[in-house]
């Protein structure tokens, strides 16, 4: 058997998959289930983690982010997730590549791939499933927005599980993060880890570059490219 050498952590909103406005409708479903109250703003939501995005869309609904009220979001953004599943199956999709980078990178052995999500774990599994996605990822070879609400440190949460399981470090540029934000690159350059930005979200080929990426991607569809910069 060969051992795995490097860790692929692939971000998971706009860069394997769009829900297509679902995430936002889900807050506008959790926050009445939760409190009993209308929705009315969410936080801004590219590139952060789930926990953060929690925190601030409860102060603009003029509460305390207490771990109560956090919990109690947290529980019905979940719930919403799981009923909406079908329907973020319909009317979501796989990006460009997306699958058959997965397919194609998951019978690599050198590779041990897994999720880098700002996504609460539940609600991480949810997309992935919806897509038959999450047969390609060892999902707990990864980190979710429930770890920890700094991306960097949600980088070496991934890197000890990943260790943990495989027997082997993944330090320094053995860990590779994809990802199609400014954010998602800011976190793996502090974690020390390699960065290939994809420019499958709303940031551009030049502002990834711009933000520190080793390496930048149209989208996922230049697969040649994708495995040559993975392992080189």
């Amino acid at each position: 058997m060969i051992t795995p050498r490097v860790l692929v952590l692939w971000d998971i909103d706009h860069t394997l998959l769009e829900s297509r406005g679902m995430g936002r409708e889900m807050y506008e479903r959790a926050v009445p289930l939760a409190f009993d109250r209308p929705f009315v703003r969410l936080a801004d939501v590219s590139g952060r983690t789930e926990s953060d995005i929690i925190a601030e869309t409860l102060v603009l609904h003029e509460m305390k982010p207490t771990a109560e009220h956090v919990g109690r979001l947290a529980q019905a953004l979940t719930m919403s997730y799981e009923a909406g599943r079908k329907e973020l199956a319909g009317r979501g999709r796989v990006l460009p590549g997306a699958r058959e980078a997965l397919t194609s990178l998951a019978e690599e052995p050198a590779l041990r791939q897994g999720v880098l999500t700002g996504n609460l774990r539940a609600i991480a599994r949810v997309k992935l499933m919806a897509f038959a996605l999450d047969q390609y990822v060892d999902l707990e070879s990864s980190a979710y927005g429930d770890d920890h609400r700094d991306r960097a440190e949600l980088v070496h949460i991934a890197r000890a599980r990943a260790s943990g399981r495989a027997g082997i470090e993944f330090d320094g540029p053995r860990t590779v993060l994809i990802g199609d934000t400014p954010r998602d690159v800011e976190a793996a350059r502090a974690a020390g880890a390699r960065v290939i930005g994809v420019a499958s979200g709303q940031s551009n080929m030049d502002e990834l570059r711009r933000a520190g990426a080793d390496h930048v991607l149209a989208d996922l569809r230049d697969l040649p490219a994708l495995r040559r910069l993975l392992l080189a």
